[in-house]
């Protein structure tokens, strides 16, 4: 009887089990079941509406959607089985002595069932092959989506280089100032006086009064004192900083070692080893006082990154926009300052030769790589604001106010977009540029090397030229083609190198050509750059402001040199007659920018020796030996079809003597 009983209640709790599966099946699966009844009655009724005289040979294909629908159904039933099964855990049995335990089922992760559109395909998942493919295929629709016009519609608007292109109108140049510098066109000016057009004696009371607080402050509670620099302390520290840049060393103590290895006596007779590095550790750019203020601001709006170089940061941007205007083609580029300090500022770009370090933005003339405006990247800016660094930075650089119009700007793939350029036309500033290309959906297509093939999108050009790889190009100035040619050296069939020639789109050339601007002023920086290690992060901006200051001093004096006929310093020449003039132990200016005597007397030429061939001496303008000299002025000058120095000598002369009355 107890076992019969016992029965008995377990028949009745599988009921009551079995009802509330029931409800709860009926309540969360049955749209679901419904869908897929429906379904699989569609592929049944389209198979039987294709083929209507026609049986099945067999039922595998009836098995198939069955198995399919009863697969789903009971993927659906184990779903909420676990969830009656953890509602009726709950339920309280009315035996106690009756507690089955249920072995709880791990919860199949399978994807949603499908219905195959015909009876003969499986209904089995996706295989990770047919997923990852998927995927690929998401994000090629992704990509196309975000390109202005279609693949397809894009591969149709190519031409041919045949195809004729008209011409846009080309710019018309109208700069705000005169290109070139902006100094007397016959003034002569040493080295120094060139560099002191970037370094005032402004800017430099300035850095002394901030660095001799500086020093103060760091010699509190101390038993010394400190000694404040003075401006020829200064001017001596900047010639030794200039002089270590043209002789290296491994450090900074060597220059002053006694050893036979480091014998040089030069940087001794300007300052004392302990001098130098006494001003090195003071040396500050800005007030510490509004150091500290600034400080307490770090996490808020209001904190400035760059308040520490502030002071010489915006002289040294002013003094290069102010001394120099750009011819028409100009470039930007991003330029790296060495250094691996643990600051926010510091930047990491794999494909630059100076990897790590500070990020510039530098807007360069293309002709001389004169450095005319940048600014440094401090990262991200709010995007709400922005419309990306590589579009906000040309935006900021190419000003049209200080610049003019008519400019052609040339730049790599990281800028170019036709939305920057279409902006950049409006302003009245054409550009040109390499384009990536994912930008514009380019597709790979095998072609001849020397393929030209083009299209045009309102006012921008879009061009591809087959070389050794695919080059990209956009211009808003440009031609598809005017039937310039490209050597290249190319090896036959029959293994032999030969010169060709192939066909090249003018926008390529011109690239070619005026992209270089920041590259040539890196490039003369790099020579005899001045950058060393330092504590402080902002003293490595000070070192990098010399060095501008430097190559853009030099870059007059060749431009200057250039415009009145002279034959110009090379860079280490510059460079060393400005460390003499620095540290005073050089001439006040430069021997070949004497002026003539103003005299009643004729100028006229004569031999120095009274002969043609002998006690020839330096020409006093081009530095060419020559055998004549003026009898008034005692200067020799070459008196020649191509070289006419003693006719400049004295007009030069004479236009003086105008100013001076």
């Amino acid at each position: 009887m107890c076992l019969l009983h016992l029965l008995e209640r377990f028949a009745l709790s599988i009921c009551d089990f079995d009802l509330a599966l029931h409800l709860e099946m009926d309540a969360c699966n049955k749209e679901k079941v419904d869908s897929v009844l429906d379904s699989s009655e569609e592929c049944v009724n389209s198979d039987e509406e294709q083929d209507e005289t026609e049986e099945w040979e067999s039922s595998s294909d009836k098995e198939s959607v069955a198995s399919c629908v009863d697969s789903a159904v009971e993927e659906i039933s184990l779903d909420c089985l676990e969830t009656v099964l953890d509602e009726f855990s709950d339920y309280d049995a009315p035996d106690a002595d009756w507690n089955p335990e249920v072995t709880p089922r791990k919860k199949k992760r399978s994807s949603l069932f499908c219905i195959s559109p015909s009876p003969a395909k499986s209904c089995k998942s996706d295989s990770p092959a047919s997923v990852q493919s998927k995927k690929g295929k998401d994000r090629k629709n992704s990509v196309s989506r975000s390109l202005p016009f279609s693949l397809s519609i894009l591969e149709d608007k190519w031409k041919s280089a045949d195809e004729p292109d008209i011409e846009p109108t080309q710019p018309l140049f109208r700069p705000r100032l005169t290109p070139g510098p902006q100094l007397v066109s016959n003034a002569s000016c040493s080295p120094l006086q060139y560099f002191e057009l970037f370094f005032s004696k402004s800017v430099m009371r300035t850095i002394l009064a901030n660095s001799n607080a500086y020093g103060a402050m760091r010699h509190e509670g101390t038993k010394k004192p400190w000694q404040d620099i003075s401006v020829k302390d200064f001017k001596s520290f900047l010639a030794l900083v200039i002089y270590m840049g043209l002789l290296k060393c491994f450090q900074l103590t060597d220059y002053w070692r006694k050893s036979h290895m480091y014998s040089l006596p030069y940087p001794a007779q300007i300052m004392s080893s302990r001098k130098f590095m006494s001003i090195s550790k003071a040396l500050h750019l800005s007030d510490p006082k509004l150091d500290a203020e600034n400080d307490a601001k770090k996490g808020t709006p209001d904190y400035d990154r760059l308040f520490r170089i502030k002071p010489l940061y915006q002289d040294i941007r002013d003094a290069c926009r102010s001394t120099f205007h750009p011819f028409q083609n100009i470039s930007i580029d991003e330029r790296m300052v060495a250094s691996k300090a643990k600051n926010g500022l510091k930047q990491y770009m794999k494909n630059k030769p100076t990897k790590w370090g500070y990020k510039l933005f530098v807007l360069a003339d293309s002709l001389c790589g004169y450095t005319w405006d940048f600014f440094i990247y401090e990262g991200k800016m709010n995007a709400e604001l922005s419309k990306g660094i590589s579009y906000d930075s040309v935006i900021s650089l190419a000003d049209t106010r200080l610049l003019g119009s008519g400019y052609k700007l040339f730049v790599d793939n990281f800028y170019t977009s036709p939305k920057l350029f279409r902006d950049l036309l409006a302003k009245k500033i054409w550009a040109c540029g390499t384009v990536r290309a994912n930008r514009i959906g380019h597709s790979k297509k095998l072609a001849p090397r020397g393929n030209i093939r083009w299209f045009r999108e309102d006012n921008l050009l879009f061009v591809e030229w087959k070389d050794k790889r695919d080059v990209l190009m956009c211009s808003t100035f440009h031609k598809a083609f005017n039937g310039d040619t490209i050597k290249r050296n190319v090896k036959g069939a029959d293994g032999v190198w030969a010169i060709q020639d192939f066909p090249v789109p003018a926008a390529v050339l011109d690239y070619n050509k005026h992209m270089g601007g920041v590259d040539l002023s890196d490039a003369l920086i790099s020579f005899y750059t001045v950058l060393h290690k330092t504590r402080r992060w902002y003293r490595s901006f000070f070192y990098h402001f010399v060095d501008i200051a430097v190559v853009n001093a030099f870059i007059l004096h060749q431009q200057m040199a250039k415009m009145n006929n002279q034959k110009p310093l090379t860079q280490k020449a510059f460079r060393e007659a400005l460390v003499a003039e620095l540290a005073g132990t050089g001439p006040p200016s430069a021997p070949a920018q004497i002026r003539p005597i103003p005299s009643n007397d004729p100028h006229l030429p004569k031999y120095i020796s009274g002969d043609s061939s002998i006690g020839r001496r330096k020409c006093k303008i081009c530095t060419f030996k020559t055998p004549v000299m003026c009898v008034t002025c005692d200067v020799p000058l070459c008196f020649v079809p191509k070289r006419e120095c003693f006719t400049i000598w004295h007009e030069q002369g004479s236009c003086s003597e105008t100013d001076e009355e």
